[in-house]
């Protein structure tokens, strides 16, 4: 048999509606046999609802609640939700197992009728019931609708399916959360198999480029003691933006593959920030001193340059981002004034963010060249924003942080058609404030 679906109407029993719990009970059983008194009847049980704690989203302003049922309180008591899918598999392969040679994971669903032989594997799915699916119960309808379908299975994936469940079990023993691994599990079961395994090779190379990333960015910014040629506005906007998407990821509950690097990023932003303004900040007794170093005159330049792209982009960057906000707050539900504020900001962030990266494209064209920028760091990151292209697709992120990865390949194919543009200059200075002819006159006075 092939697969089909159905749409089934449950009706609700009232102690399911004054907050308890509902369970399915299934029967597979031979056409013209009951269900109940017949050798060859498998019967499996399995949980129709979960009590979870509701999140509910409010207009700020008019204080109406997204939520369609207005008896419930946010926060305070964990109330009925309902699963609104049920999957059934039945294995499609002649059971050839002796008894004593039994797969151990599949022992629970072996059955035998009268005449010692096997009944069919009959499994009911709860492996690909995720959290994130749940609804909450309705107090004024007396039933629920839910999308039944049935799906013969290999014995493969049914062996598979099982030591999944299972791992599961033990990464919430060992105190991974539920929003982790309703994460884990949803790449397993919403995945195209062929792109799952190419998801876990992305995966390595994403850490790898992460790393190397870091190491040469730090790498250039430790021996980089002038900011001739790059953008003081891109790298506090670049801080900025950072903190803002790590509170708005942490907010969102985002998976910690992405959360992570973010956080690492947020400190490195920091810590350049502190390097641009020649920062050096000492201890005299109990008092905390700040210097700053002068600048120079290319510094100078480069300055008028970059004040002169930000200006331009200032006059279309301010207006949508207030207009982005009041939007929000008027049409958009919030759980709280904290939450509107963030998304406010990492929509300016991510939406018109990319304003922020072009004062570089500018500074580069007036100086006609891209010496100056950290090319093997930006290499790494452009690599990785290729892989961000994929994940994008397969882990639960937010919308806007989908559409930053892809706003950061324009970036990088106009940083690569400067490149091409602007041929290398051996007088220009490079990545660490040195030019070629400048070090090969430091060798000539060393012989």
């Amino acid at each position: 048999m092939s697969i089909f679906y159905r749409t089934l109407e449950i009706p609700l029993p009232e102690s399911t509606l004054s907050n308890g719990s509902l369970y399915y009970h299934l029967f597979l059983h031979p056409h013209g046999e009951s269900a109940f008194s017949s050798s060859s009847s498998i019967r499996r049980v399995i949980s129709a609802t979960k009590h979870a704690i509701p999140v509910t989203y409010f207009n700020l302003l008019q204080g109406k609640s997204s939520d369609d049922d207005e008896d419930v309180e946010d926060g305070v008591v964990p109330v009925t939700h309902w699963y609104p899918k049920l999957s059934t598999n039945v294995m499609n392969q002649p059971l050839s197992f002796a008894h004593n040679a039994f797969p151990a994971e599949l022992v629970n669903l072996a059955q035998i009728d009268s005449s010692r032989n096997y009944l069919p594997l009959f499994y009911v799915d709860g492996f690909s019931r995720l959290d994130r699916h749940l609804r909450i119960l309705p107090k004024e309808s007396t039933n629920i609708s839910i999308q039944f379908k049935y799906e013969p299975i290999s014995a493969g994936k049914l062996r598979l399916w099982f030591i999944c469940t299972q791992s599961m079990q033990l990464l919430k023993k060992a105190g991974l959360s539920d929003k982790d691994i309703d994460e884990t599990k949803s790449i397993f079961t919403e995945t195209n198999f062929y792109l799952l395994g190419l998801t876990f090779i992305v995966t390595i190379f994403h850490m790898l480029f992460d790393v190397l990333a870091f190491k040469n960015d730090i790498k250039y910014w430790k021996g980089r003691e002038t900011m001739t040629g790059l953008s003081f506005n891109t790298v506090v906007y670049r801080c900025i933006s950072s903190i803002i998407i790590f509170l708005y990821l942490y907010d969102s509950k985002t998976s910690l593959l992405v959360l992570a690097p973010a956080g690492i990023g947020s400190v490195i932003e920091v810590w350049k920030v502190k390097k641009a303004l020649k920062l050096n900040i000492s201890l005299e007794g109990w008092k905390i001193k700040f210097t700053c170093k002068s600048q120079s005159e290319a510094e100078k330049s480069t300055i008028s340059y970059d004040q002169q792209a930000f200006t331009y982009l200032s006059y279309a960057l301010y207006p949508l981002c207030i207009a982005g906000a009041v939007y929000s707050l008027f049409y958009t539900p919030h759980k709280s004034l904290y939450s509107w504020i963030v998304q406010s900001l990492v929509n300016g962030v991510y939406v018109f963010g990319f304003l922020f990266m072009l004062p570089q494209l500018f500074i580069n064209y007036k100086l006609k060249s891209v010496a100056h920028l950290p090319w093997r760091a930006f290499m790494y990151k452009a690599f990785n924003t290729f892989i961000d292209d994929v994940f994008a697709f397969i882990i639960e992120m937010p919308t806007s942080h989908r559409i930053a990865c892809f706003r950061d390949d324009i970036i990088f194919f106009c940083y690569l058609y400067q490149l091409w543009l602007y041929p290398v200059d051996k007088s220009r200075p490079n990545e660490y404030g040195m030019s070629y002819e400048h070090e090969e006159e430091i060798k000539a006075k060393q012989e």
